[in-house]
């Protein structure tokens, strides 16, 4: 509960934890309002509150113009600053926020040949592997595989549960038969890591939305573990109780960039170029683009529609004209376009 003369960093770390915000969110959002105030110079709360718009105007034209950040990041520290305002000074932004926008160039994403997927799953072992596996698989966000739980999937109807997915929204993607006897055999080991766990007098885990509070005994249940736990227990940074949380991101990161140089793929693949793969090759084997969007639990469809840049073979599906040489000319040809000479 908030309590009056709260400290300003404190009140709103309490106001996201009652609205049930994640940690990452949490986390950058502070950091978008201490700089925010750094920027200005606030010393006391009022300051902020003066001419509130202008502000932050100010400070985000300052982070497009002089800090060159993206537009998703100014969109971040935008979305930070309302709520700021509006949940913690509980003030509402009436007046007209110009600030000068980042701009955005338009991205394709990187997607790797279902022949690269295979060599890069190959390199990979352990969890991060089945991790990879179910990020090509699933089409899941890295965050997202992490996150699940041991009730979350369902293997009768061979598909997964993505709790609180982006937008805290639930959505249902395809579980790979081929991961069965694999998945089976992961959720063996956490099955006698968590018994262990409860032996030593721990075993409970983070539960979301205060739901530790409804249901007091969920927490120790093996069906809340999480599919892919740390090695080690830690302390939860909020509550302040020993647990054992997920795997960190890192872990199969550093597995997919060890194979991508292993192999020499002159690609940025990241652990989320497999779901912008996953998307791209359901699409070319002929899947329903809102099938793909529903899967992918995307909002807007133009986000989906930006896989289409592969379903056609070369750049926007055209056909270099080299390729349209008669071939008695391009056997006169080298590679560079110059006539052979003998």
């Amino acid at each position: 509960m908030v309590k009056p003369n709260m400290k300003l960093m404190d009140e709103v770390r309490t106001t996201m934890r009652l609205k049930h915000y994640s940690i990452h969110t949490e986390r950058s959002y502070c950091d978008w309002i201490r700089r925010y105030v750094r920027f200005h110079g606030f010393k006391h709360r009022e300051d902020l509150l003066q001419d509130s718009e202008a502000l932050i105007e100010a400070f985000l034209t300052h982070l497009a113009v002089n800090g060159q950040v993206a537009k998703s990041t100014q969109n971040q520290a935008m979305n930070a600053l309302v709520f700021l305002y509006r949940r913690v000074l509980k003030r509402e932004l009436t007046g007209e926020i110009d600030a000068i926008r980042a701009t955005r160039n338009k991205k394709v994403p990187v997607v790797l040949t279902p022949q690269e997927v295979q060599k890069v799953l190959s390199l990979i072992s352990g969890s991060a592997q089945l991790i990879a596996q179910l990020l090509y698989g699933s089409g899941l966000r890295i965050s997202e595989a992490l996150r699940l739980r041991v009730k979350d999937i369902d293997f009768g109807y061979q598909q997964l549960i993505v709790r609180s997915g982006k937008g805290e929204k639930d959505r249902v993607t395809p579980f790979p038969v081929v991961l069965e006897m694999a998945m089976k055999q992961q959720l063996q080991r956490v099955k006698v890591l968590h018994d262990n766990d409860l032996k030593e007098g721990f075993g409970e885990v983070y539960l979301p939305y205060a739901l530790d509070r409804k249901y007091p005994q969920a927490g120790v249940q093996y069906v809340w573990q999480y599919v892919f736990p740390s090695e080690n227990r830690s302390r939860d940074p909020r509550s302040g109780k020993i647990r054992r949380h997920h795997l960190d991101q890192s872990v199969v990161n550093k597995s997919i960039k060890r194979a991508i140089r292993q192999l020499g793929i002159a690609k940025q693949v990241t652990a989320h170029t497999f779901r912008h793969s996953f998307a791209t090759h359901l699409l070319q084997s002929g899947t329903d683009i809102r099938t793909i969007q529903a899967l992918l639990g995307h909002q807007d469809l133009k986000t989906t529609m930006i896989y289409t840049h592969v379903i056609n073979h070369g750049g926007m599906g055209v056909t270099s004209p080299l390729d349209r040489l008669d071939r008695t000319v391009g056997d006169e040809l080298n590679t560079t376009g110059i006539p052979r000479t003998n």
